[in-house]
């Protein structure tokens, strides 16, 4: 299963009884829709808890706002808390995750742009050596 959204909070490292880490993250993915028979767009926001146990350094990353691309699988959970209710939670259990970029906040630094170094003579140069 793959979701993509952005990331609600800085991630979090914590580590089981047996010494083992997990990084926890949740992912808000917005979603648009149009009821039948309206021409209004209605918008949803869907909150997606998610834990990664295969590297904890990647936490480093995980920082709020980030547009991440995350493949993995749906676990379920139950437990009965101390007042005795029963409680139920899903969690989106992460194999794999792609960095797709920072929110910049909504400042108005630009990203840096990076100058090619082609001079005219040689694109007129390679442009007259085309077979068509």
């Amino acid at each position: 299963m793959e979701i993509i959204g952005r990331i609600t909070a800085d991630a979090t490292v914590s580590e089981t009884k047996a010494g083992k880490k997990v990084v926890n993250f949740s992912i808000a993915i917005n979603d648009t829709y149009k009821p039948k028979g309206s021409t209004e767009v209605q918008k949803i926001t869907t909150y997606v808890n998610c834990s990664y146990w295969i590297n904890p350094g990647v936490s480093a990353y995980l920082t709020k706002g980030t547009l991440v691309e995350c493949f993995g699988r749906i676990g379920a959970s139950a437990w009965t808390n101390k007042e005795g209710e029963v409680k139920a939670s899903l969690t989106f259990h992460v194999n794999t995750i792609k960095l797709h970029g920072k929110s910049n906040g909504g400042g108005t630094a630009p990203a840096p742009v990076v100058p090619m170094n082609t001079a005219p003579a040689a694109a007129l140069e390679v442009a007259e050596d085309l077979p068509f």
